[in-house]
């Protein structure tokens, strides 16, 4: 069985949808919890892709955070090698990082559920072609990028240009949360509540519009990762 690498960087922060899209596909995957001391593996030893997944820690802050540059030098290593990279939130702040963007300390924090505009690029893209112009996804960052030398932007939302994007044909970056489910989002309110409390949000109504706003995202995420794995499929052996 083809099998990923995923870095998990904190427990609420899992793969969501994502692992039903996996499964479906008879993929199977390994997580590397990063949070919890598991090293980072050197090379990419013959996984068929790597996703990096989301966590509370800036790029910037290697020092504190020293495993991080250890994930980007598998994040690089799975560039070189052409090998399927799906980076979500601080997954896709690294992923633009080890392509040489800029990652930042936002004006405001996106937290909740915040309309996200796709690009007309978008309309041609693997993952996300026939969906838009937009969709209301869910967030969680406070931090931002700058788009990548050589990638193509997909989208963006009132306070963050660069939401989402693909570098070559093989590596997307998506800044907001397109895999969560009500397990997660319960999750990271839990524990996250503090950061939520300081930038003025209001766990109450993020939590009531879960009814109206997960179904439909669900079937955005069923389907565009459905696509990524897909893509795993098409590029084994």
């Amino acid at each position: 069985m083809q099998s990923v690498w995923v870095l998990q960087h904190t427990a609420s922060e899992t793969l969501g949808t994502i692992e039903d899209a996996l499964r479906g596909h008879g993929i199977g995957f390994e997580y590397i919890e990063t949070h919890a001391g598991r090293p980072v593996p050197t090379e990419m030893a013959g996984k068929a892709g790597l996703i990096v997944m989301g966590g509370p820690m800036g790029v910037y802050e290697e020092a504190q955070y020293p495993f991080l540059r250890d994930e980007m030098r598998l994040i690089e290593s799975a560039l070189s090698a052409g090998t399927p990279v799906l980076g979500v939130c601080l997954g896709s702040q690294l992923l633009a990082a080890a392509l040489g963007a800029e990652v930042r300390k936002g004006k405001w924090k996106e937290l909740g559920w915040h309309a996200v505009t796709l690009t007309e690029s978008a309309g041609h893209d693997l993952l996300f072609a026939g969906f838009g112009p937009e969709i209301l996804p869910f967030h969680w960052h406070g931090d931002v990028f700058s788009l990548p030398r050589k990638a193509v932007s997909l989208a963006s939302s009132e306070w963050t240009p660069c939401q989402a994007f693909r570098y070559g044909t093989n590596a997307h970056g998506i800044l907001f949360h397109l895999e969560v489910t009500q397990e997660q989002i319960s999750g990271m309110l839990s524990a996250f509540g503090e950061e939520l409390r300081e930038a003025g949000g209001d766990a109450g109504k993020i939590s009531a519009e879960i009814p109206h706003r997960l179904p439909v995202l669900k079937e955005i995420a069923r389907e565009v990762f459905n696509r990524w794995a897909l893509r795993l499929t098409s590029t084994r052996a």
